[in-house]
């Protein structure tokens, strides 16, 4: 298969998680858990088979950053997901996709980077579209309250993406696919102290539909995904993977309203195309000004 086909699978697995989270009857927590646990169980067996075994002296030099980064995926999952919960995963989505406004912010300190016009500009953007798509007079089936709530959850996933990105940066002798499999495991790992201080962590009532659609979230969203993602991406430039990366949300979107039979008000779809817009705008400044092309992140 080539690494085009490949993108373009791996961004529409990614763009059907939220339905497949609204089926499993468990608490947010839980299921970025197993999730982390399934998906590295799913990449080490591969990492096996391949033969790509991670540097010892890469790991224990960048042990910090990967538990830290590790940390904010197992997070991001929880608000991703609680996002999912609260709002429509159309609305959650597109709220979660402010990552890169939000990395852009941040560049300036961080990474020394110049915050240009442009930039500016990008940023208001999709402050703007996100405002229309927090109107009250949107169409979310929930109530305004928790419609706000959802979006919330949306930017706080958002911002530990953000953060996970900006820490990618900094991690040396690892490829993409290595640092990913060691973040799934420190995220497992940091998680199961706070669920089992949560009290949570109790399947009894689980039913056999839950137990499906939980290992398909471990297994095909996360491993085979994040195989199928990293793969694809050393035999693609980097423009090509922006922008197929925007088949994500937008199957998102398609994928919820046939299937949830959810939609979106003319003023939500308006901020949406802000949002998306301003975020590719963003990464193509990023593609064009940076010629390291070293992507280390996915998406959901």
């Amino acid at each position: 298969m080539k690494g085009k086909m490949r993108l373009i699978m791996t961004m529409l697995i990614f763009g059907s998680i939220g339905v497949f989270v609204k089926k499993i009857d468990l608490s947010s927590s839980e299921i970025a858990f197993l999730r982390g646990v399934i998906g590295s169980l799913f990449l080490l067996i591969v990492s096996f088979l391949v033969k790509q075994k991670p540097s010892y002296q890469a790991l224990k030099d960048n042990a910090l950053l990967l538990l830290l980064s590790g940390a904010a995926i197992g997070l991001n999952w929880i608000c991703l997901f609680e996002a999912y919960r609260f709002t429509s995963i159309s609305n959650a989505t597109i709220s979660y996709y402010f990552a890169p406004i939000f990395v852009m912010i941040l560049a300036p300190w961080v990474l020394k980077e110049k915050l240009t016009s442009v930039k500016v500009i990008c940023i208001i953007t999709a402050m703007i579209g996100l405002f229309l798509i927090v109107n009250p007079g949107s169409g979310s089936t929930d109530s305004s309250q928790n419609h706000i709530v959802g979006i919330l959850y949306g930017l706080l996933a958002a911002a530990l993406y953000a953060s996970v990105i900006l820490m990618n940066k900094f991690i040396k002798n690892l490829s993409g696919f290595e640092t990913t499999l060691v973040q799934l495991m420190a995220a497992a790992l940091v998680l199961l102290p706070y669920i089992l201080w949560q009290g949570n962590l109790n399947f009894t009532g689980l039913n056999s539909t839950s137990i499906i659609f939980i290992l398909i979230l471990g297994t095909v969203h996360t491993g085979l995904a994040y195989f199928l993602y990293f793969t694809s991406i050393r035999e693609l430039k980097g423009q090509t993977i922006a922008v197929l990366s925007y088949i994500d949300p937008i199957s998102a979107v398609i994928i919820a309203a046939l299937f949830l039979h959810e939609g979106m008000t003319w003023i939500q779809m308006i901020g949406g195309i802000l949002v998306l817009g301003s975020t590719f705008l963003s990464e193509k400044l990023e593609l064009k000004f940076s010629k390291k092309g070293q992507t280390t992140t996915t998406s959901p």
